[in-house]
């Protein structure tokens, strides 16, 4: 059966509205949307790393760090209790769970998926397993084709003058699968030159509202002048809020730093990857554009690597140099010694 994103797309609704959706052989509601459906449910579904929080990995059905854990229902499981297992920043709020008993997974690969399909959706990755009829399913495949950067094409494009340059161009790209709008906007006239590139992934905390926890704002501003210095570039806009797991669960890692977890504990506590960003979107945007070498604006090896690993040679890494604040230092010193970011 050939794999369709529409129907990822559709799981991904049905997830946030709190219907049930069908993967493999699991009928599965997330935990923060689903209410009342927590009274029904046969066992929960958890991340790995939410999993070893709750001290499940010395059972033997959650060995396998590498996968998701199943855990039977409590027998007084209710809505407030299941958003209790599967939040961490509730954990100082409810600290008495459990014991909890994992159980073996009844399709590995289907609860893998169902993970990729909560980070997509911005929902904490957790799922109660309930019973009867699914509102709609989904398949491990249409997942996979869901993510698949190559459907990425350009939409619009217009001429858009800019505080750093007059002489600038946004691209608007689009997916059939994805409704995330990204964007790049080309400044300068194009020559033979590499271009300067920086990608930047949406921040509406740093962008917009001016937040002091992060450097988003002033990196992405101080980039479009780097760029307007050089003979041309591009700024990439990525729509991948807080490094791919959204904006609602960027603020719950927000809360959790605010308890002591720095911003990598965070996301792992939460049940998402260190960084869950794509760069093969980033890659994707720039064949579109004709572009297959370019110099880029970033502290951060990863970028470099993830362009490369896609097709797209660097052959030259800008740093990017932002002053540190009070509210941010630790951040700052975080990226640099456990992500490797570095001038």
């Amino acid at each position: 059966m050939t794999a369709e994103p529409k129907n990822a797309a559709r799981a991904i609704d049905a997830l946030r509205r709190g219907w049930v959706v069908a993967i493999g052989a699991y009928r599965l509601a997330a935990v923060e949307t689903a209410g009342a459906a927590a009274a029904g449910a046969t066992g929960l579904l958890l991340s790995a790393s939410r999993a070893a929080t709750l001290k499940l990995a010395n059972q033997f059905a959650a060995a396998d760090t590498a996968l998701p854990v199943q855990i039977a229902a409590p027998a007084e499981l209710d809505a407030t209790l299941a958003l209790a297992i599967a939040d961490p920043a509730l954990d100082l709020r409810y600290p008495m769970k459990g014991p909890f008993a994992a159980q073996a997974l009844l399709d590995a690969k289907a609860a893998q998926a169902a993970m990729e399909l909560a980070r997509e959706a911005g929902l904490l990755p957790a799922f109660l397993l309930v019973e009867g009829e699914a509102d709609c399913s989904v398949s491990a495949e249409d997942v996979a084709a869901f993510q698949d950067a190559r459907r990425l094409v350009i939409a619009a494009r217009a001429r858009l003058p800019v505080s750093a340059s007059a002489d600038a161009e946004l691209v608007a790209y689009r997916s059939k699968a994805d409704a995330a709008d990204h964007v790049a906007l080309v400044i300068g006239k194009r020559d033979d030159s590499v271009p300067v590139v920086r990608l930047h992934s949406e921040c509406l905390t740093g962008d917009v509202l001016g937040s002091l926890k992060c450097d988003c704002g002033p990196q992405v501003h101080e980039a479009l002048y780097q760029i307007a210095g050089s003979s041309w570039g591009i700024l990439l806009y990525l729509r991948q809020e807080g490094r791919g797991i959204g904006l609602v669960n960027k603020l719950r890692a927000y809360a959790l730093q605010d308890q002591g977890f720095d911003t990598v504990d965070a996301n792992i506590r939460l049940g998402f990857a260190v960084d869950a960003r794509d760069f093969a979107v980033a890659a994707q945007m720039l064949r579109l554009l004709a572009v297959e070498r370019v110099r880029l604006l970033t502290n951060n090896p990863e970028k470099v690597a993830g362009l490369e690993a896609e097709g797209i040679a660097v052959t030259e890494r800008l740093p990017l140099q932002i002053a540190a604040n009070p509210h941010n230092a630790g951040y700052l010193e975080t990226k640099r010694d456990r992500t490797g970011h570095r001038l």
